[in-house]
């Protein structure tokens, strides 16, 4: 029940998960309120809103065990743990889930601070895309967290009521009853889990009881833990009262109480095995009176029943499994807190606790292997129960070690269960009274000789336990009722030594589920057995007349499978690869409740080769490529006495080559009259699967056929021609009343699915699923019938489909004819070539309320190329709509229909070639009575948000409509012939519209993307300028008509006007996007402007501006008008400067008549300014101007941008210069800025502060006021012709540490560009080109030009290395004497590429820095270079310097050319390494070697390794 509470607190949650900066989300409040049911609801709703990747869920309880908590997150993210430790799987989660976007992370039942980093969760900084919602019962949790805290309050008096009175099964009147109940459900004070279980309790009581119960809530003490159970106490302890009948004499207490306090044994929020709480129930002796263990087990199954019934157990998914509330599990340790029987229960054990001797039952969890105090030995008298469980670990061989003493004083001992505990030498002590024993994953030592000490032992469980061996010692357990083995010793198959097993003769239960060598034969001494799971291989079951016993329960598989249970819940029986006889199970098939065959040959059918008589407590059969199989039962013989499959609930049937039918003959008696699921694949000479025409007689007076039938798939059946073969004089005696779900999938033959008959039984169908039938012509099979059904209505109803999906049927003509269906919700039609109209209607069938498809939410429609129409008839609450390639529609609604579309919210249109428009005129208006029609609206679509068209090449405008209220979102791809999205043109809507209703209003638009509409001139022709208040987004690209993107350049009269008439206007006219964050626009030749008269106070929420080859735009927003709307150079605002407070990038280039981008914008207006990029604008005279003095300084605005990072300007020259401060700068680009004469050589002014001037003047950077643009990466300059200097670097503070290009082209005045200190600071350095600097002779000046006033610091002694240049361009440097100083250390370890290049005075490319004596050849490799190239170098005298011989072992190809100075001989080794020497002139010393003398000199080469001929002479 949804409480407003909990609707309250589930809205507050959703909302503070869509806030942006919120990441912990904190619910709290009572026990028992309701905190755990509304965390799921939020991530169920979550998931289905696909609002995250993923949803996790976990529980934390007051000891959380971190490892099963992080295996259960990596489990949802396929997260394999590599490390073992708690901290290296929290570093491996942490990083798994960082790489998904979006998480929501739910953590139930936190009892105190907890990091979420230790479990590896991310959150906060570390992953903004990661919400915790945490549920506790403590405020002051959510408080420490730093949590958006959310309170779940209780349920009102009215709401709390109405609950109890629901749960209670109480009418709704005015007895002494409800006046007596209204004040019991008081007590609950508002707690739903109080409420239910205290409702349940008293379900069904006299009122005497009613009232007795009232009494003692109002004499209740109150005495217990406020914050661990408050208000829910008192009344689960009234519930627990009253499972009352019957003392147990040896537990002291209700069977029924105990079995529910034995649940409280086991950890927190876990899942508990039925299986394991019967065997411990019947360990500490519940329902002594019954003796057989099958009895019992009924009996404790009841009790659990009772215990859900009462609200004090909860289901689970599993069949197997019950869980308990935390809350109630608490209540539960209160009660065992004092008294008789006294429980301890530790879920997470690091060391041993403090106890006394007297409980009776205890429960260790997760105990560690290292507790430093584990006692060898315990004094319990009274202790009847012991869980002693070891940690949960990766590794198998990690046991908790206890010795055998240790059980020593535990006389009165009954039962024993461990898991991953390991025994010493010693084994097991004597436990006389010990009953039940179940191990799992333990290591048990000397077990053989333990049984001794367990003669009472009744059930042993041994399972993936390690022990000695199974011995011959379990004879000795006399009163052993139930053995279970499975995994048991260190073999893969479990070794039963023979004759074993026979003679356990008390045995009642015997559980071998693994692989063994059990003898079936010894099973015939076991007389009392009622129970047996089994699994066989086919040569353990005796050739001789061998039968098992009859059962009451068992589940034996034959043969090797992994996804069947093999435990006897059911009767079981899987058979797998067998071709033997089946007689040894003879048996079993009379009672078999479960049969699966899979590979099983020799039989042609169930019945009756199988079972004579009939398999009728079969419930669920599986048969699979049992190839000899034609069909389920053969009735040819049959005298018409037999009653077969009357119980059956499941079929399926896969891979069956010779299968026929299901009956050969006249279907028997009862013949699948409970059959609910059918499922049939792969059946390649199946033709008929329901042959209702060979019914006998008899069946007249029976439930109707497949009356239960509710879900049908059947799935490659190539032979098919129809499913069921009925006449219309069936109709009594076939039904599909119950169908809900039919999948039909490569039928190729089937020609219809229903006979029309069978249609109008159909009256709770839910979901058609129709894929891959070529030849299926229609759903309902008109004129299949040989007979004309009299007085039937024509007209069928499924009132209750919601799901239509058909595909791939390329005959289908119609999908339904005649029929009436109201609760249709989504429908999805692909590939059906055929398909002309979805809704065939006959004329004279009057339709209630034209209510055709009055539901329908989704419609999907793909690849229709036939489909003219879809239906006329209203449609109120249909939600999408999504069409693709639908060629000869040319309309999708009728004017009727499209009235009544209040709901639709998004609608998809993709490659219809025909469709012209969305609403199609009606053609005789008059004759329609839409009187009756609810919900129509004055507007079309008036709940559309999202319009998405692509494709269309017909399509001139979607509707007539402007006023679309909620419309969020706008998007139109290649429609060639669309004029304008709305058509104002003609107003046939005859709504009338009138003043301002003919303005476009669109309040919450907040995307609009067009591209490729070439003849489209405006979105919206007349649009209210505050009607797009919303809008956030604008995308426009490739709209070559396209003259401004909202018109507004129309007068009153509605004439097109230049300019608006703005002169008797206020503001309200100009247009206001507050919400306006990105603007995009590209390739709109005819584009003039994106607004007219826009208030520019009306875009501070503008981050970003894109505009790109919009030939004709002269200003971005219009604002430089005056009231005449004359031209200004300057708007006439006054001082109305303005702030672009979130302005983060522009970008404009090739706009070649845009001449100002902001008016009047103060100097400190873009504080959140990162990338500004200005290209290709011929006539920008303007990008910033500004009223105020002080952002003028000179002929120069200031702009101060703390934050900017990239800046180019390129190709500007008509730009006034403008000087910014940016101290972060990264990227700068400025290229052919301000050359126009007149602005040239204006004197800047020095300023305080180190700033970035754009312009053409001597100095780039001013370096002032210890800025040293250290942040910057990327520097290109080009066509700057007076820039002399990049920055003035004699005050030392210019280190580019950073810097990774640099590109200097046509700098004809720049002297230098690195000082010796700077060149030093060069660590980042990859890729340098310089061009066409005429002026340059050095790259690096000389420490001898530097001024002495810097030599501070000097570091000219310190070799200078470029270790990361690793690309190198220079050319046309007319000047250039030498590149790079070379020293004793390589000067470019990562060079790859060096181009040099038409350079005529260069003569040395490495100069040495220092004149040394060579004394002997210094080799120097350059281990990356892979490609040089030296040409027209006229200067060139040497490459590498003398003395120095350069290898190149990595080169690709070298090319050498109009070098004809060049002293420097190229080879090769026989390794085909590059070499390179310098020859010695004659006056030095050292004698040249015949190396230098063979090589290429001052000669063209062009070489590359991979030809096979070489240039290049080889040397060894």
């Amino acid at each position: 029940m949804d409480s407003e509470s909990s609707k309250s607190a589930f809205n507050q949650i959703m909302e503070a998960i869509n806030a942006k900066g919120v990441n912990m989300i904190g619910l709290h409040g009572m026990p028992g309120v309701g905190k755990t049911t509304l965390a799921k609801e939020v991530g169920k709703h979550a998931r289905e809103q696909k609002l995250f990747d993923k949803v996790v869920m976990f529980t934390m309880s007051q000891n959380p065990n971190i490892r099963t908590i992080q295996d259960k997150v990596a489990e949802m993210f396929g997260l394999n743990f590599d490390k073992n430790t708690e901290e290296g799987r929290a570093e491996e989660l942490f990083r798994s889930m960082q790489r998904v976007n979006k998480i929501l992370v739910i953590v139930d039942d936190l009892w105190e601070e907890f990091k979420m980093e230790s479990i590896g969760i991310p959150f906060g900084d570390d992953h903004e895309g990661c919400k915790i919602l945490l549920t506790t019962r403590r405020q002051q949790v959510c408080t420490k967290m730093n949590c958006k805290e959310i309170q779940l309050g209780i349920l009102s008096k009215d709401e709390a009521w109405v609950l109890f009175r629901d749960k209670a099964g109480l009418e709704d009147d005015c007895s002494t009853l409800n006046d007596v109940a209204k004040e019991v459900a008081a007590q609950c004070k508002g707690l739903p889990l109080a409420i239910v279980v205290v409702a349940k309790a008293l379900k069904g009581e006299s009122l005497n009881e009613w009232r007795d119960a009232n009494q003692r809530f109002k004499d209740s003490t109150h005495l217990y833990d406020e914050e661990v159970l408050g208000g829910v106490l008192e009344p689960l302890k009234l519930s627990y009262d009253y499972l009352k009948k019957g003392i147990n004499q040896m537990t002291g207490i209700n069977d029924i109480q105990m079995c529910f306090l034995l649940c409280s044994l086991f950890p927190e929020d876990e899942e508990i095995d039925t299986e394991i709480l019967i065997t411990c129930g019947i360990g500490v002796g519940l329902f002594p009176y019954v003796s057989l263990i099958e009895d019992k087990r009924k009996k404790i199954v009841e009790a659990l029943k009772k215990l859900k019934k009462s609200g004090l157990l909860l289901e689970t998914d599993g069949a197997d499994t019950i869980r308990i509330h935390d809350v109630i599990r608490d209540f539960a340790h209160w009660l065992t807190s004092t008294g008789e029987n006294r429980f301890m229960v530790k879920d997470t054990l690091k060391e041993w606790p403090h106890m006394d001797e007297s409980y009776t039952a205890i429960a260790l969890w997760n105990c560690s292997s290292i507790i430093k105090i584990f006692p060898d030995k315990v004094e319990f008298s009274k202790l009847k129960t012991l869980f002693l469980v070891g940690e949960r670990k990766r590794k198998r061989d990690d046991f908790l070690v206890v010795f055998g003493t240790f059980f020593e004083e535990m006389k009165a001992l009954q039962v024993l269960l461990l898991q991953r505990v390991s025994f010493s030498l010693k084994g097991l002590p004597s436990l006389p009274n010990l009953k039940t024993l179940w191990c799992y994953k333990c290591r048990l030592k000397n077990f053989s000789s333990s049984l001794t000490n367990m003669r009472s032992l009744e059930i042993l469980a041994l399972i993936g336990t390690e022990i000695d061996e199974i011995s011959e010692e379990l004879v000795k357990l006399s009163a052993l009722k139930y053995l279970r083995l499975s995994n048991v010793g260190v073999e893969r198959e479990m070794n039963i030594p023979p004759n074993l097993v026979s003679r356990l003769t008390s045995l009642q239960e015997l559980h071998v589920i693994s692989a063994n060598n059990l003898n079936l034969l010894e099973l015939k001494s076991l007389s009392r057995l009622t129970a047996l799971s089994l699994e066989l291989s086919a040569n353990q079951i005796p050739l001789e007349d061998f039968v098992l016993p009859k059962l009451q329960r068992y589940g034996v598989v034959v043969g090797e499978i992994y996804a069947v249970n093999r435990e006897a819940f059911i009767r079981t029986l899987v058979i797998l690869d067998y071709s033997s006889s089946l007689s040894a199970f003879n048996n079993l098939f009379c009672n078999v409740e479960e049969l699966i065959l899979w590979d099983v040959g020799g039989q042609k059918n169930i019945v009756p080769s199988i079972d004579e008589m009939g398999v009728n407590e079969l419930t669920s059969l599986h048969l699979a490529s049992c190839d000899d199989m034609e069909f389920l039962i053969d009735t040819k013989n049959d005298q018409g006495s037999t009653v077969a499959f009357s119980n059956l609930v499941e079929l399926k049937i896969s891979s069956m080559v010779s299968l026929k039918g299901l009956c050969y003959g006249v279907s028997p008696t009862r013949f699948l009259q409970n059959l609910k699921q059918v499922s049939i694949k792969d059946c390649e000479e199946l033709q008929v699967i329901f042959q209702i025409d060979k019914l006998s007689e008899r069946m007249k007076y029976q439930t109707p056929l497949l009356s239960n039938l509710t879900e049908l798939s059947l799935h490659s059946l190539p032979k098919l021609k129809m499913i069921w073969e009925v006449k219309p004089s069936h109709r009594a005696i076939a039904s599909l009343q119950s169908l809900k779900v039919v999948r039909i999938e490569s039928c190729h033959n089937l020609k219809t699915i229903f006979s029309p008959c069978l249609a109008l039984s159909m009256l709770h169908l839910q979901e058609l699923d129709i894929s891959y039938c070529d030849r299926l012509e229609q759903v309902i099979g008109f004129g299949q019938e040989g007979e004309i059904i009299e007085n039937d209505c024509l007209l069928y109803c499924w009132p209750k489909l919601r799901v239509l999906s058909i595909h791939h049927c390329e005959s289908l003509k119609y999908i339904s004819t005649n029929t009436l269906i109201q609760s249709l919700e989504s429908v999805y039609i692909e590939n059906c070539h055929q398909l002309i109209q979805i809704y065939n209607m006959e004329q004279n069938i009057v339709l209630p309320e034209l209510g055709s498809q009055e539901s329908l939410t989704n419609l999907k429609l793909i690849l229709l190329p036939e489909l003219k129409y879809m239906w006329n008839g209203p449609n109120h609450y249909l939600h999408r709509v999504e069409i693709t390639k639908c060629d000869k529609l040319t309309y999708l609604f009728s004017e009727i229909t499209a009235r009544t579309l209040v709901h639709l919210q998004f609608l998809e249109i993709r490659n219809c070639y025909s469709l012209e428009h969305l609403i199609g005129e009606a053609e005789n208006m008059d004759e329609i009575d839409i009187s009756n029609t609810k919900d129509q609206s004055p507007l079309f679509l008036p709940n559309l948000k999202g319009v998405r068209i692509a494709k269309c090449e017909n399509l001139k405008y979607l509707c007539s409509s402007q006023a679309l209220p909620y419309l969020e979102s706008i998007e139109i791809e290649d429609c060639p012939r669309l004029i304008q999205i709305f058509n104002m043109e003609k107003n046939k809507d005859g709504f009338g519209l009138q003043n301002d209703s003919s303005l476009c209003c669109w309040p919450k638009l907040r995307s609009l993307r067009i591209q490729y509409c070439p003849n489209l001139k405006y979105v919206c022709a007349t649009t209210w300028t505050q009607g797009l208040q919303s809008l956030e987004s604008v995308y426009i690209t490739e709209c070559s008509q396209l003259i401004q993107v909202f018109n507004m350049e129309q007068n009153k009269h509605g004439q097109d006007i230049v300019l608006p008439e703005l002169g008797s206007q206020n503001d309200s006219s100009l247009c206001c996007w507050p919400k306006l964050r990105s603007l995009r626009i590209q390739y709109c030749p005819n584009l003039k402007y994106v607004c007219a008269t826009t208030w520019t106070q009306g875009l501070q929420s503008l981050e970003s501006v894109y505009i790109t080859e919009c030939s004709q735009l002269i200003q971005v927003f219009n604002m430089e008008q005056n009231k005449h709307g004359q031209d200004i150079v300057l708007p006439e605002l006054g001082s109305q400067n303005h702030c672009w407070t979130k302005l983060k990038t522009l970008q404009i280039e090739d706009c070649q008549l845009l001449k100002y981008m902001f008016a009047n914008t103060l100097s400190q207006g873009f504080p959140l300014l990162e990338s500004l990029y200005l290209k290709n604008c011929p006539q920008l005279l303007q990008v910033f101007s500004s009223t105020e003095e002080r952002d003028v300084i000179g002929d120069h605005i200031l702009l101060n941008v703390p934050l900017l990072k990239n800046l180019e300007v390129s190709n500007c020259p008509q730009i006034s210069c403008f000087i910014v401060q940016a101290q972060h700068i990264e990227e700068l680009v400025l290229s052919n800025v301000g050359n126009s004469r007149q602005l040239c050589n204006t004197d800047v002014p020095v300023l305080n502060e180190g700033c970035i001037v754009v312009g053409n003047h001597e100095e780039v950077f001013q370096v002032q006021g210890g800025y040293s643009f250290s942040s910057i990466k990327k520097l290109k300059l080009r066509n700057l012709f007076e820039a002399r200097v990049i920055w003035n670097d004699f005050a030392q503070v210019v280190t580019l540490e950073n810097l990774t290009t640099l590109t200097l082209s046509d700098c004809k005045k720049l002297r230098y560009i690195f000082s010796p200190m700077m060149a030093r600071s060069l660590s980042h350095l990859k890729d340098l080109s310089i061009e066409g600097c005429e002026e340059i002779e050095r790259l690096i000046l000389d420490k001898d030009q530097v001024s002495s006033s810097s030599s501070n610091g000097d570091t000219s002694h310190q070799p200078m290395s470029f270790r990361n240049l690793t690309w190198i361009t220079v050319t046309n440097c007319k000047n250039l004497n030498s590149l790079f100083p070379f020293g004793f250390v390589p000067v470019l370890p990562m060079l790859e590429s060096l181009i040099v290049k038409r350079n005529s005075k260069l003569e040395q490319v490495f100069e040495l820095e220092k004149k040394v004596e060579v004394v002997a050849e210094e080799k120097m490799k350059f281990d990356n270079l892979k490609g040089l190239l030296l040409e027209e170098l006229p200067g060139l005298i040497q490459f590498c310097p003398k003395g120095y011989h350069f290898v190149f072992p990595e080169m690709m190809q070298l090319k050498v050319r109009d070098c004809p100075k060049l002293t420097t001989g190229f080879f090769i080794d026989s390794q085909r390494f590059v070499h390179c020497k310098t020859k010695m002139v004659e006056q030095d010393a050292v004698e040249e070697s015949t190396t230098v003398q063979n090589a290429i000199f001052n000669e063209n080469i062009d070489w590359n390794r991979c030809l096979r001929e070489s240039q290049l002479p080889h040397i060894t």
